[in-house]
């Protein structure tokens, strides 16, 4: 079948599904395959579960009338995706980056939101396969795409970007994340860069925070709109305060390094002309949820839990704001980060030296990595189970808590132990 046909029998409901425990109803089914499962089992179930159609690449399970047999079903997902996306001929904004990627396309769906409909990534689908569900979940009546870009290896992004091609861009920053498959901090900018190269490319507008040199180098041939100057600094304890248009703004964000995400957004909003006051209210009524910068209170604890994932740059950047906030009886609790590579114990024990020249009343290191540095920090476990069995032992009252750690760690299942 080619795409247009496929086309035509998708926009009868703009719907597609990948997982037979959630299917909807009139929707087309994608019978994807990994390591672990094969998708072309299970066509014939989404169809009795309310699926007008199942999308196969195994012959021996074509045998409907409402089955349809591709060559490859994840490359017709992309092609479809990258159809629709001509086909609806929406802006899109993409973006990508070290850290913050995620906090940002809330933020700037939260600001965009104001004026349009708009429709932006859910939760971490920003991969080969996340980023064409989100395309084929656009509708006509969307008027603006937000969609996120992630990576952990070369051609990733310049593979996301043919498949969206999107109109603007906007990458956060440049760090110490997924090394193991960069192979370098000079490796996440080629990789992250890819971004700009197809906006360069397509003659595509990029958005560029000025202080960081390496946005500004990497982007200065291009169609580039720069941070609004008028947008100030203040303050965080613990949320980041800021100026815009002689206004003080107090987010629901912890954190200095969150104040760029949120000029980005900022910016983004004034170029689509919403309103100051639509701003000024998305900023200020944005939260942030899935573990990231939360601040949870619990008995007499006040608990930061940014435990939805961890690099050396974002770890570095939530020590030092953790010791800047002005709070008695501080305790950090920090899980193992993880695709770091060859560079794995040296970035650990960097963050462990870190932590002893900071103010912190107790560290407490949780991991196979954190475990193996050379420290002063006696509270060290090797892993989540072994810090369970001795968390009667750690004395976590009556204390400012800040939980980071990489997704894998899950330290958010602390929380529940924390009285």
């Amino acid at each position: 079948m080619k795409i247009e046909e496929l086309y035509s029998l998708y926009t009868q409901n703009y719907l597609v599904d990948t997982d037979t425990r959630n299917i909807r109803k009139n929707t087309i089914f994608f019978a994807l395959k990994g390591g672990n499962f094969n998708g072309n089992k299970f066509a014939e179930e989404a169809l009795e579960k309310g699926a007008l159609y199942a999308v196969v690449d195994e012959e021996e399970f074509s045998n409907n009338e409402h089955i349809i047999l591709v060559d490859d079903v994840l490359v017709t997902l992309q092609k479809l995706a990258n159809y629709h996306r001509k086909e609806l001929k929406k802006p899109i904004i993409a973006l990508t980056g070290s850290n913050g990627k995620t906090t940002t396309k809330e933020l700037i769906n939260s600001v965009l939101s104001q004026k349009f409909n708009t429709l932006a990534t859910k939760g971490n689908l920003n991969n080969h396969i996340g980023v064409p569900i989100t395309l084929l979940s656009m509708k006509p009546e969307h008027e603006i795409g937000i969609i996120e870009m992630g990576a952990n290896h070369h051609k990733e992004i310049a593979f996301l970007c043919s498949i969206t091609e999107p109109d603007y861009g906007y990458i956060t920053n440049f760090g110490k994340a997924h090394l193991e498959g960069f192979g370098s901090v000079e490796g996440v900018i080629e990789a992250k860069s890819e971004m700009y190269h197809f906006l360069l490319k397509n003659q595509r507008k990029i958005f560029v925070n000025q202080s960081d040199k390496i946005q500004v180098e990497k982007t200065e041939k291009g169609n580039t709109i720069f941070f609004d100057d008028s947008i100030e600094y203040v303050g965080v304890n613990p949320f980041v305060e800021l100026k815009y248009k002689d206004q003080r703004i107090v987010s629901n964000l912890i954190g200095k390094y969150n104040f760029s995400n949120i000029a980005a957004a900022i910016t983004i909003g004034e170029y689509f002309n919403v309103s100051s006051e639509g701003i000024v209210k998305a900023i200020e009524t944005y939260v942030p949820t899935n573990n990231r910068s939360q601040i949870i209170k619990i008995g007499n604890n006040e608990i930061i839990l940014d435990a939805y994932n961890a690099n050396p740059t974002s770890m570095k950047a939530a020590l030092e704001n953790f010791n800047d906030i002005k709070a008695a009886d501080k305790i950090v609790v920090l899980g193992d980060m993880f695709e770091l590579g060859d560079d794995s114990l040296k970035e650990h024990q960097s963050i462990s030296d870190l932590c002893e020249s900071l103010n912190f009343d107790k560290v407490i290191l949780v991991g196979e990595n954190f475990n193996k540095v050379e420290t002063n920090i006696n509270q060290k476990f090797s892993s989540f189970d072994d810090l369970i069995n001795n968390v009667n032992s750690l004395d976590l009252n009556k204390a400012h808590i800040l939980i980071k750690g990489s997704r894998g760690m899950a330290l958010e299942r602390l929380v529940d132990l924390i009285s």
